[in-house]
């Protein structure tokens, strides 16, 4: 599939900021046969004094920026067309749940997507008891890891209702998990959690999903949105797989990678800091639109 992706995301100030720092993470990725970026930019208005593109350490392109003048509002804008395949589905080779620790064991390398980055607590994910026994009843030592990822992502399909507003951006895991209700991003750091609780490495992407309207009516423009979802490592034969627990689904061709962490915090599309005071508002729309060839 070949995507035009539009995307914009804009602040208003109450009181114009004097000074502003802000990195950005919305270019998607080039992955090997699987994805492939053809051409993006990502425009600020009005225009930084200061810009610098860079790769941070998980491999995701982002851009820093400083604004010194006054401004009461800013605008982040990109433009992509990305190529998205989708792969040949393959055998089952991943090791069971209780065998996989001695090939995080034979596993030397500490690079961008070794599974050790992805095993233990991170920014936003720390211990919860509470989905660790829930995950311990779903998931049995003698299931593969590909059958324990699958299970987690239906359940949560099943057991959580998605509900804008039910959550914040910074709910904890456990705290979405107790609601049973969220996002995208509250069902994703749910399976992280439980995953990383049987001892399977697993992480968050973040990117943007195709939507399709219901038959008979027309798209809306902006309508679509970023999306998150779980990457896990299914051991050296197989290596890293994803689940979209928010649609029980596997990422396929209507999934647009954007940026790999261990959780929200290591791919956030927008952080930074003001030197302002009083309230701002934020709007964000985006267009991910279907290429015909």
């Amino acid at each position: 599939m070949l995507y035009d992706i539009t995307m914009k995301i804009g602040y208003l100030y109450e009181v114009p900021a004097s000074g502003a720092r802000h990195m950005v993470r919305v270019l998607p990725l080039t992955l090997g046969p699987c994805q492939r970026l053809i051409a993006g930019t990502i425009s600020f208005a009005p225009q930084p004094e200061e810009r610098s593109d860079f790769v941070d350490f998980f491999k995701n392109p982002a851009v820093a920026v400083s604004f010194r003048r006054p401004h009461d509002k800013m605008e982040i804008r990109l433009q992509a067309r990305v190529q998205v395949e989708n792969l040949p589905p393959q055998a089952d080779f991943s090791p069971t749940v209780a065998k996989l620790g001695s090939e995080i064991s034979d596993c030397w390398s500490v690079d961008a997507d070794a599974p050790h980055h992805f095993l233990n607590d991170s920014p936003r994910l720390g211990p919860a008891p509470e989905i660790a026994a829930w995950a311990k009843n779903i998931v049995k030592p003698e299931m593969s890891i590909r059958e324990a990822a699958t299970a987690l992502c239906k359940r949560i399909y099943q057991e959580f209702k998605y509900l804008p507003g039910a959550t914040k951006v910074d709910t904890p895991a456990k705290e979405a998990f107790r609601l049973k209700k969220g996002v995208c991003q509250d069902f994703a750091h749910v399976m992280i959690v439980a995953l990383r609780s049987l001892g399977v490495p697993a992480g968050y992407v973040s990117g943007f999903l195709r939507t399709i309207p219901p038959p008979g009516k027309e798209r809306l423009e902006g309508a679509d949105a970023m999306h998150a979802w779980v990457r896990v490592w299914c051991g050296r034969a197989t290596g890293w797989m994803e689940w979209d627990p928010t649609n029980d689904i596997m990422a396929g061709s209507d999934h647009i990678r954007v940026g790999f962490g261990r959780d929200y915090a290591d791919v956030a599309p927008v952080i930074g800091v003001l030197k302002s005071y009083g309230s701002h508002s934020t709007t964000q729309a985006v267009d991910v639109i279907p290429v015909k060839t």
